[in-house]
């Protein structure tokens, strides 16, 4: 039989790692309403995994999309941004439909701009590394005003960061300053859970 007493510990507990969650995220939300930022995210609910065998880039019926669910979320993410007057001022997004749907639902302005660099790094990919020197030179060259979004793939943000992340969190990174050969190239700094 549990006793009153286990069951108030992890009660207590629950709502230590809450509380403690919960302040981690406003003070992700403080750092960011300064602009200057970078902040890397995946796509909202899209059910499935990787894409079907007979998939095309440029068409969506060929695609893993969002489903409802995921059209909601991702609305939600943006009123999150906007409710705390966060500035946007770039917004990119892999050309992948999910990803882009997941941007333009979120962010009605400024205009999402597809970016090849952000498209799903996989296994036998021969430009991973043009990929991540294209997305650190964006990311060394913005300064602000306001922040800038990248929506990409668990994957890129894998490789960029060296962590996974999870289904609405975003990351927000810098430049390491000293990363070795093959070390993930970009630190992160603080997390935003929108979900």
């Amino acid at each position: 039989m549990i006793s009153i007493r286990t069951v108030l510990a992890a009660l207590t507990l629950f709502l230590a790692v809450q509380l403690d969650t919960a302040g981690a995220t406003e003070a992700a939300w403080a750092l960011v309403a300064g602009g200057g930022y970078t902040i890397l995210m995946t796509n909202a609910d899209a059910p499935g995994i990787g894409d079907p065998p007979f998939f095309e880039l440029g068409d969506c019926s060929t695609q893993r999309n969002l489903s409802d669910r995921g059209r909601q979320q991702s609305r939600r993410w943006g009123v999150k941004f906007a409710t705390r007057s966060i500035s946007i001022s770039r917004i990119y997004s892999s050309r992948w439909c999910r990803t882009m749907d997941t941007a333009q639902n979120a962010f009605r302005d400024p205009e999402v701009e597809p970016l090849p660099a952000l498209d799903l790094i996989q296994d036998g990919d021969t430009d991973t590394n043009e990929k991540i020197a294209d997305v650190m030179e964006i990311v060394r060259g913005f300064r602000g005003p306001g922040n800038q979004i990248m929506v990409t793939h668990d994957a890129n943000v894998e490789v960029l960061t060296g962590v996974t992340p999870r289904n609405g969190e975003a990351l927000i990174v810098v430049p390491k300053k000293d990363a070795a050969e093959g070390e993930p190239p970009l630190r992160v700094v603080n997390e935003i859970l929108l979900n």
